[in-house]
């Protein structure tokens, strides 16, 4: 008799994904260069001042991390990834007149940090790769837990039609494995990618925008307002030479801006970030 076929563990495809792709570059090429100075722009805009005690849970290799930690916070930085501690902690060593406070594995569903002991806590990856909402509402939870009262808690997530988008933009739907992909995203959210191609992503959810403000309240959170973190503007066919050129960065930028609480553009930005509070 033939042995069961086994189920898929997806921390094990998002380790290998992790290991393959170099993402302490990502953010600096492309047009994740948007989502990363978008993503800065917003945690200025609603993060307490400095000096406090941020918690970056799935921070990565440290982009942002080290950014806040030059900005004047204390930030501890917590990821899935052992590569991505490794490469943060190697971050904090190359700036050290603003180090991370500390750079640890973990997990955003368990925290080993005490209640009621910082005042922010970033969520930028770990609601994607928690592909149960039960994990995804506990990972809320945990930031509610350690936040003090007054506390913010920013979480971002991939948009339900990222894939098609990207397939649209890329060409990427010529590909049929790359189209069943996206008909799956579509139908539920759940990202699966059986390909060897890590262009295609890997193991994660993918929200519709009203999600995020149900899953916040749903873990006893405030929810502020769910923005678009790159609107339509990571779609630009010609997009370095948009990036290269000052002026039309700043436009670009600017009508990202005027667009980023319009709730029928939330669908067309890759990137969502969602803003919650502890109020007591």
């Amino acid at each position: 008799m033939a042995e069961p076929a086994k189920t898929p563990d997806p921390a094990s495809d998002i380790l290998k994904h992790y290991e393959s792709v170099r993402e302490e570059q990502r953010l600096q090429e492309g047009a994740s260069r948007l989502e990363r100075v978008r993503t800065q722009e917003l945690l200025t805009r609603y993060l307490p001042s400095p000096p406090g005690v941020v918690l970056d849970v799935g921070g990565g290799p440290g982009a942002h991390a080290c950014w806040l930690a030059r900005q004047g916070y204390e930030v501890h930085l917590i990821d899935l990834v052992p590569l991505h501690v490794e490469q943060a902690r190697g971050a904090s060593r190359a700036q050290p007149d603003h180090p991370l406070a500390s750079a640890t594995v973990g997990d955003a569903r368990k925290l080993q940090h005490a209640e009621a002991s910082v005042d922010a806590v970033l969520l930028l990856g770990p609601l994607y790769h928690l592909t149960e909402r039960e994990d995804r509402l506990q990972a809320w939870r945990e930031a509610r837990r350690v936040l003090r009262p007054g506390g913010t808690a920013l979480g971002a997530a991939i948009c339900r039609f990222a894939s098609l988008l990207a397939g649209l933009a890329e060409g990427y739907l010529d590909d049929p494995e790359f189209a069943a992909i996206v008909e799956r995203d579509l139908a539920d959210g759940q990202h699966r990618n059986l390909t060897n191609n890590p262009a295609y992503f890997t193991t994660a959810y993918f929200h519709r925008p009203e999600e995020l403000a149900a899953e916040i309240e749903g873990a006893g959170l405030r929810h502020d307002r769910t923005l678009a973190v790159e609107g339509p503007g990571w779609l630009l066919q010609n997009f370095d030479a948009h990036w290269s050129d000052p002026g039309r960065r700043e436009r670009l930028l600017g009508a990202i801006r005027s667009l980023e609480n319009e709730p029928s553009i939330l669908g067309a930005s890759a990137h969502l970030l969602a803003v919650a509070r502890r109020d007591s």
